[in-house]
């Protein structure tokens, strides 16, 4: 039995009003959530502490930086000191060369990212497209050194840099490490799950092989490409023991080389030390969080999915 619908005089006949469910949708205020369940909320909550506990770290660092030195240790787990030092930062710029020191490892960190991107771009590119006697056993020995610690290669390095005069430079402390395996091992992967047909269209259409790669293969490299220049840039940022070894003038100093001069014979000046440390991290911070798109799509996309 199907009720009648009453309709207002001068109405439409072949009007039908919404059912039921699509009123009470429609009558829902735009804008406004659907709820969430219990198990959606449980796990943001588990998400937000585990978010927590990676931050701490970072706030420690920035609440240290703004003790007073003698009190980093006396105030045992509190974030917070008797008053706010900012003088620390002020000490942290002027007790060393620091903008010198932040210039040399934003050139060295910068300049090697980009000639490790390049290298990786270009033996990647050989390796997946170009086909030669021995090109897997190659290629298995150039993975092979990814095993190799960085203290084997410290002395034959050196005595290289000593012999070619560049001891005490920017080439030396740039060029040895930027021909590293990963680079090319990421970008060869994602390569490996792109189908050849752009590249054979423009080698049709006369292109060369540089020029296909430039045009048409980089430009569908970004999101490797981003993941390799950042975590290039954050292991030059970092390097100790390189630097420590090929550098013996306080005017070619980087980053971790820089920190290690607030520690002296007469102890650590541990708030000042802090606030230069938060300093160093904004450079790689600022990278990533500008390539964090690029840098996500590069992991979860084909950077492993090749053949």
């Amino acid at each position: 039995m199907t009720a009648e619908i009453s309709r207002r005089p001068g109405q439409d006949p072949s009007f039908s009003p919404l059912p039921d469910s699509d009123m009470a949708t429609a009558r829902r205020p735009r804008g406004r959530r659907p709820a969430l369940s219990v198990g959606q909320v449980i796990s943001r909550v588990l998400i937000c502490l585990v978010g927590l506990v990676f931050l701490f770290p970072f706030l420690w660092m920035i609440a240290t930086s703004l003790k007073p030195t003698n009190e980093v240790f006396a105030s045992g787990t509190s974030l917070l000191g008797s008053r706010i030092e900012w003088s620390n930062y002020q000490v942290a710029w002027t007790a060393i060369p620091f903008g010198r020191i932040l210039v040399n490892s934003f050139l060295i960190a910068f300049v090697g990212a980009l000639l490790t991107v390049t290298v990786s771009v270009l033996s990647a590119y050989a390796f997946s497209r170009f086909p030669f006697r021995g090109r897997a056993a190659l290629f298995g020995a150039f993975l092979a050194t990814m095993v190799l610690p960085q203290e084997v290669l410290i002395i034959p390095l050196y005595l290289m840099m000593q012999k070619a005069g560049l001891v005490n430079s920017y080439p030396a402390l740039i060029l040895p490490f930027a021909f590293g395996a990963f680079g090319t091992f990421l970008i060869r992967q994602f390569l490996l799950s792109l189908p050849p047909d752009y590249e054979e269209a423009a080698t049709i259409d006369g292109a060369s092989r540089l020029r296909t790669l430039v045009s048409i293969v980089v430009p569908l490299l970004r999101a490797p490409i981003a993941v390799v220049f950042v975590f290039a840039f954050i292991e030059y940022w970092g390097s100790f023991l390189w630097p420590l070894i090929v550098v013996n003038d306080a005017t070619m100093a980087t980053v971790p080389i820089g920190l290690q001069m607030f520690s002296g014979e007469r102890g650590t000046d541990w708030g000042p030390l802090m606030a230069a440390v938060t300093l160093v991290v904004l450079p790689s911070l600022l990278i990533v969080m500008a390539l964090q798109k690029q840098l996500q799509q590069g992991v979860s996309m084909g950077g492993f999915g090749g053949r």
